[in-house]
């Protein structure tokens, strides 16, 4: 994580000057707004119930910040790139579809951004996927962000059933379900202005989730997700994403007893639970040890412990990236591929 910067005084008092305009472009009627460009936008402001948080956006973002990759995707499958001033916090690949899309956006970090990066875009709205993106520690709390009359816009597939007062990911109080990211899509449309991309988008979505679990029995089966690290690895608990998808397949999750999003689990305990296949993070990103999918194999197929496991002797993996593992619009790619990888194992009826 990088440490939160200090804005820079002039676009401190830029962004100032944007909030004030935003604050008065309300019309007369309450329900239409100036947007950028001399047009109206109807159905403006929109006030959304966030993360805990009241969000008010008085006019369709002309300037957005995306500061995760999961939000990233969902605004570039709405058609918003050319609303988009930047993105920052990639661990994969852009979606595909979205590569001509993503081209015309600039990345401002690979990895989560300083403040001052952030506002040096002017942004006139802020979007992550996760709460510590956007608190201390992360790229900055969502209060300096709205002193300067910027709104902020956190996943709710972070905040709903979930405890991130903890260290680590987080702890989910209740199973994650789809419900979750179609309404950051819901919500995210609306903000724009664009609520009928929106539920386009969740109907393509939900169409797949049920192609891919049609006549899909995998109740024989036994899961384990690594995300990333090879010394104290990063596996899926109970109910955050990767819950989704076993859920929805049928299957089983060794590491259902545990509520954590990601805990850090030994390989002995791993090898004592002999999941029968590997769901395996494909990760670009180079912030952990055994990030790509070819490192983790590698590791899996040297190490004395790991080596000794049925799915590592049959070669049972499943590869995703690391978005698909994420709650956000790619946990459907994550769902499609571990039913495919299932029914090729024979486990799956």
């Amino acid at each position: 994580m990088l440490p939160t910067a200090t804005p820079a005084p002039i676009r401190t008092a830029s962004l100032l000057a944007a909030g004030l305009l935003l604050l008065t472009a309300c019309g007369g009627d309450g329900n239409t707004t100036t947007a950028a460009g001399g047009g109206t936008a109807t159905g403006f402001p929109v006030t959304l119930k966030n993360c805990g948080r009241t969000v008010t956006v008085k006019a369709p973002p002309e300037r957005a910040v995306s500061v995760d990759q999961g939000s990233t995707e969902i605004l570039l499958s709405l058609g918003l790139a050319d609303r988009l001033a930047a993105t920052a916090t990639w661990t994969d690949p852009v979606m595909k579809g979205l590569e001509k899309a993503n081209a015309g956006v600039e990345r401002i970090s690979e990895n989560r951004p300083s403040s001052e990066k952030v506002l040096d875009k002017e942004p006139d709205f802020v979007s992550a996927s996760f709460t510590s993106t956007l608190a201390k520690g992360g790229v900055a709390p969502r209060e300096q962000f709205e002193q300067l009359g910027v709104p902020t816009y956190i996943s709710p597939a972070d905040c709903a059933g979930k405890d991130n007062s903890g260290g680590g990911d987080g702890a989910r109080t209740a199973p994650l379900t789809m419900d979750s990211v179609y309404t950051e899509v819901h919500e995210l449309a609306r903000v724009f202005g664009v609520p009928e991309r929106g539920d386009a988008l969740v109907k393509k979505l939900r169409a797949r989730v049920d192609k891919a679990t049609d006549g899909v029995d995998a109740s024989n089966a036994s899961l384990l997700y690594w995300f990333s690290d090879s010394k104290a690895p990063y596996l899926a608990g109970c109910c955050g994403a990767p819950g989704v998808i076993t859920e929805e397949l049928g299957a089983k999750n060794v590491f259902d007893d545990t509520h954590d999003e990601w805990p850090q689990i030994s390989w002995e305990t791993v090898a004592d639970r002999n999941p029968d296949v590997l769901v395996i993070g494909d990760l670009t990103r180079t912030t952990q040890t055994a990030e790509s999918a070819a490192k983790k194999i590698e590791f899996l197929e040297s190490d004395p412990v790991t080596r000794t496991m049925d799915a590592v002797k049959n070669r049972r993996y499943v590869l995703l990236s690391g978005q698909a593992m994420n709650p956000t619009i790619r946990t459907v790619e994550g769902l499609e591929r571990v039913a495919a990888g299932l029914r090729g194992f024979g486990l799956a009826g």
